[in-house]
């Protein structure tokens, strides 16, 4: 059973930094592309940023520049470093899998708490 947990969440002061994790497990995700997607309060669930299978990333224009998405496939995990917070970064943080074979996103983690305080 795939399962993804996220971690690394909490309060922060703005310019302040976090790194989440998402661990996976259930199978290899190597081949798989990994992604970063927030939820703010009152808004719809957003992309934030990619990791694609090929090795290139794509960013959200909000957030280009002081995030950065990695991952260790070895350790089936993926990393969002996020400098220079906002407090509009304030959101749920979810990391999601679009395993091969797939037309979109198809498992997506519990979500972490990240509040940045102005």
């Amino acid at each position: 059973q795939v399962q993804l947990v996220e971690s690394g969440g909490g309060v922060v002061q703005a310019g302040g930094s976090l790194r989440l994790s998402c661990l996976a497990s259930g199978r290899a995700f190597n081949r798989d592309n990994m992604a970063w997607f927030r939820q703010a309060p009152g808004k719809e669930r957003a992309f934030v940023a990619q990791s694609w299978r090929t090795g290139s990333t794509t960013y959200a224009s909000s957030v280009k520049g002081r995030f950065t998405i990695s991952r260790d496939d070895a350790a089936n995990t993926v990393y969002l470093h996020m400098n220079s917070l906002k407090p509009e970064d304030t959101a749920i943080y979810y990391c999601a899998v679009w395993t091969v074979g797939s037309s979109y996103y198809d498992y997506w983690g519990q979500g972490t708490q990240v509040t940045v305080s102005s």
